[in-house]
């Protein structure tokens, strides 16, 4: 049997600030020691919009206990998303690419992409030098499909690409289409992973009648399993929104987040560790189900248990 350990994908967000964060954790140093006294691991997305800066993370690594860990999301270009022009440096904004009809930088060359991929390995070095980094989410878009045999080909020898540019990282593989486990194809793609050893990350999302989404499929492909719950609103899962939070505006109840509890204790036999976290980083939604979610699971969670602090007019809620 192994453990369990739940977080969340953010501790950033704005509206998370505002709602779950006391008064007194006025900057991000205070933010971050408050949120590693309650859970020991979350997800970097930051990264997915642009390259961190490295002395950003050296805080991230300084500020955190031993044996924190941070699971970091891959820059948009690693997995084939289109990216604002004016967050590349030089000389990667130099380097051939394309743009799209709005002005945005896609198809890199491949000395593009590869000193992509090099910069982004350099910059969050100081997370591995410290033993704090988990894995490297690699969620890509929607159109990364699996519908025909050329282009299932294509997007498998791109996977095998970038895991090889990512050999020695524990690599989290996230597709967004439901091609990709439909049918026989479903134990084909988790042998695929499986023979590389990248990890399947299983997702809960809504569901719709009248479009295909991923189905709510607990694997495991390595002695890791990745669990990232995205919330279930179905009102903004394909609404344009102001920003990542909004459209992951949901609050489970218990008895949604009980529905989760036999997959993951599953994983948890099938592997050393079960990452299970919380995407829905709107107000105190992420990390009140965490704390929910580490109380179903408390005989596999090892993780901190202080309790979070009453906001002011609180005192009698603790999330």
């Amino acid at each position: 049997m192994g453990i369990v350990r739940v977080g969340t994908c953010s501790w950033t967000d704005k509206t998370m600030v505002k709602a779950w964060y006391p008064p007194a954790a006025t900057d991000a140093e205070a933010r971050l020691r408050y949120y590693a006294d309650r859970f020991d691991t979350v997800e970097v997305d930051s990264t997915f919009y642009a390259l961190p800066d490295a002395r950003t993370v050296e805080h991230w690594a300084e500020r955190t206990p031993d044996g924190f860990v941070f699971h970091v999301k891959s820059f948009g270009l690693m997995t084939e998303h289109s990216v604002d022009p004016r967050v590349l440096e030089e000389p990667l904004a130099s380097m051939e690419h394309s743009l799209t009809s709005h002005g945005r930088v896609t198809r890199p060359s491949e000395d593009m992409l590869a000193a992509t991929f090099d910069a982004f390995l350099e910059r969050i070095e100081p997370l591995r030098a410290a033993d704090k980094l988990g894995g490297i989410l690699m969620q890509f878009p929607p159109y990364f499909r699996a519908d025909a045999p050329a282009e299932e080909r294509r997007n498998l020898a791109y996977l095998d690409r970038a895991a090889a540019r990512l050999e020695g990282y524990r690599v989290l593989v996230e597709f967004r289409d439901p091609s990709w486990v439909a049918g026989p194809r479903r134990e084909s793609t988790l042998d695929f992973l499986r023979d590389r050893g990248l990890v399947y990350v299983s997702v809960d999302e809504p569901q719709f009648a009248d479009r295909a989404r991923m189905p709510p499929l607990a694997e495991a492909t390595t002695d890791w399993a990745v669990v990232r719950l995205h919330g279930r609103n179905r009102d903004t899962w394909f609404a344009r929104t102001e920003s990542a939070a909004e459209r992951f505006d949901y609050l489970y109840t218990a008895e949604e987040l009980g529905q989760w509890e036999a997959p993951v204790r599953r994983l948890a036999d099938e592997t050393e560790v079960t990452w299970v976290l919380f995407n829905n980083c709107r107000h105190d939604y992420a990390p009140r189900n965490a704390r929910e979610m580490s109380e179903i699971l408390a005989d596999l969670t090892p993780g901190p248990v202080a309790p979070d602090d009453p906001r002011p007019g609180e005192q009698d809620r603790l999330f």
